[in-house]
C-alpha cells in the first residue's frame, strides 16, 4: 500500500499530514512577509499526533519541512539545541555546522545522511546524528510533501570507554617490561653485571615513554579546558619555528637529517598561546625527524598567505622525504592512539597523541591543519593561522 491510499488510519493520518504540509508550504510563498508566525496560531491535528509520536522517542528527534523549518521535536532536541522553534529554520538553532550541512545533502541528494559531531563544553561529549528525507506522497521534489526526520545518539559513553581501554593498553605495555625485568634482576640476573646494565637502560626507556604518556594526556586535557578561550597574545610563528628548530638539532644529528627552514625576514604574527604553539611544532618537526629519517633532509617552510576569503594568514608547512603515508591513513591521523605502523610508532617513543595534540590546539586557535602525502614521495603537514595586526609585546 502506497502513502497515498486511504486504506488504513495510519495511511489516512500520512494523507492528512501530507496534505496539510504542502498546504502551508503553498501559503508560505504567497503570504506577506510581515504575516504572523505560525506558532501563533492553534497546532493542527496532524502536528498534534506528529508531536505524540516524536515524544515517545528515547532519543533527541526533529522533524522538518522540505524548507528545513521545524515541525517537531521532542524533550531530548531541545535540551540538545534550547533555540528549537516550532515554525523556525533549524538552522538557526543547531549550530553544528556538519549538521546543517547534513540535512541540506539529505534534501538535495533524497539520500539519508549520517555524521559525528562533538562539543567540548559544558563537558565533552560525541554525538551521531542520521538525516533522512521520508517522502510522503511519492517522493522529494516540486508538488511532494515530505519530511526530513534527524535522530541524534549519544557516543560520549563508548568513546569516553574506547579512550579508557586505549590508555590502560598504552600503559600496560611498558610497565608490564618494567616488572618483568625487576623480577629478573632480582632473581636469575642479580649477579649479572652485563645484563642489569642492559635491562636497566630499558627500563629507564619504558620509564620515560609512560611519563610522555602521561604529559600528553595532561596537556590534551587541559587544551580540551580551555577550547572555548581563544587566545589573544601576538606571537610572532617564525620565532617560535627556529625555536623549536634549534631545540631538536640533537635529535637531527642522531638521525643524520638536515632541517631547512625559509621564512621572510620580518616577523608572522598571529594570536595565539606560545608555550600551546611551541607544542605543536615539536610535535610536527620531531615526527618529520622520526618517521622521515630516511629521507635525510626535512624542510620548514613559513610564508605569508590568505585565505579564500581574503584575510591574511600564516602558513608554516613541515616536509619530510620519507617513506610517505598511504591515502587510506591520512583522515584519521589526528585521532587519539591512531598510529600507521604501530610497532615502528612505538620504537621511536611515540605515544599516538602528538597529531591529537596538534588539532586541539590548532581548534583553540581557530586554524587548520592539512596533510598531503603519497607512499615514496615523503609528507607535508601544513598549519594555517589567521594574521594579527597587533604589536609583538616588547
Amino acid at each position: 500500500m502506497s502513502a497515498t491510499d486511504d486504506g488504513g488510519a495510519g495511511q489516512g493520518w500520512l494523507v492528512r499530514l501530507s496534505r496539510f504540509l504542502r498546504a502551508r508550504a503553498e501559503e508560505r510563498t504567497t503570504e506577506p512577509t510581515d504575516a504572523p508566525s505560525s506558532n501563533t496560531v492553534s497546532t493542527p491535528p496532524e502536528i498534534v499526533l506528529l508531536d505524540a509520536v516524536v515524544s515517545g522517542m528515547p532519543d533527541p528527534m526533529v522533524v522538518l519541512d522540505q524548507d528545513g523549518r521545524v515541525i517537531a521535536f521532542n524533550p531530548q532536541a531541545a535540551a540538545l539545541a534550547p533555540a528549537l522553534r516550532r515554525g523556525e529554520p533549524a538552522s538557526i538553532a543547531l549550530r553544528m555546522p556538519e549538521l546543517v550541512e547534513a540535512i541540506r545533502a539529505a534534501n538535495l541528494t533524497g539520500k539519508a545522511q549520517r555524521i559525528e559531531f562533538s562539543a567540548r563544553l559544558p563537558s565533552p561529549r560525541w554525538s551521531e546524528a542520521f538525516v533522512a528525507p521520508i517522502a510522503l506522497s511519492g517522493g522529494h521534489g516540486p508538488g511532494r510533501a515530505g519530511v526530513v526526520v534527524i535522530t541524534v545518539h549519544d557516543l560520549t559513553p563508548i568513546r569516553r570507554a574506547d579512550f579508557v581501554a586505549n590508555v590502560s593498553h598504552e600503559l600496560r605495555t611498558p610497565l608490564a617490561a618494567i616488572t618483568g625485568f625487576i623480577d629478573t634482576l632480582q632473581g636469575p640476573a642479580r649477579d649479572d653485571p652485563n645484563a642489569r646494565a642492559r635491562f636497566l637502560g630499558i627500563m629507564q626507556t619504558q620509564a620515560w615513554r609512560m611519563a610522555r604518556l602521561i604529559d600528553d594526556l595532561l596537556s590534551l586535557s587541559r587544551i580540551e579546558q580551555r577550547a572555548h578561550m581563544r587566545p589573544e597574545t601576538p606571537v610572532d610563528l617564525v620565532g617560535i619555528v627556529r625555536q623549536v628548530a634549534d631545540g631538536l638539532q640533537t635529535l637531527a644529528q642522531d638521525r643524520d637529517m638536515q632541517v631547512e627552514i625559509t621564512a621572510p625576514s620580518t616577523p608572522l604574527v598571529v594570536l595565539g598561546d606560545r608555550d600551546e604553539l611551541t607544542r605543536l611544532f615539536e610535535n610536527l618537526i620531531e615526527n618529520g625527524l622520526k618517521y622521515g629519517a630516511s629521507g635525510k633532509r626535512i624542510d620548514i617552510a613559513c610564508a605569508a598567505g590568505s585565505t579564500p576569503g581574503g584575510k591574511g594568514e600564516a602558513v608554516v608547512s613541515v616536509r619530510d622525504y620519507g617513506p610517505g603515508i598511504a591515502a587510506e591513513h591520512l583522515p584519521r591521523l589526528t585521532e587519539r592512539f591512531y598510529r600507521v605502523d604501530v610497532g615502528e610508532s612505538r620504537a621511536q617513543g611515540g605515544t599516538g597523541l602528538g597529531l591529537a595534540l596538534v588539532k586541539h590546539i590548532l581548534n583553540r586557535h581557530r586554524g587548520r591543519l592539512t596533510i598531503d602525502s603519497k607512499e615514496g614521495e615523503g609528507a607535508t603537514f601544513t598549519v594555517r593561522l589567521q594574521s594579527s595586526a597587533l604589536p609583538l609585546p616588547r
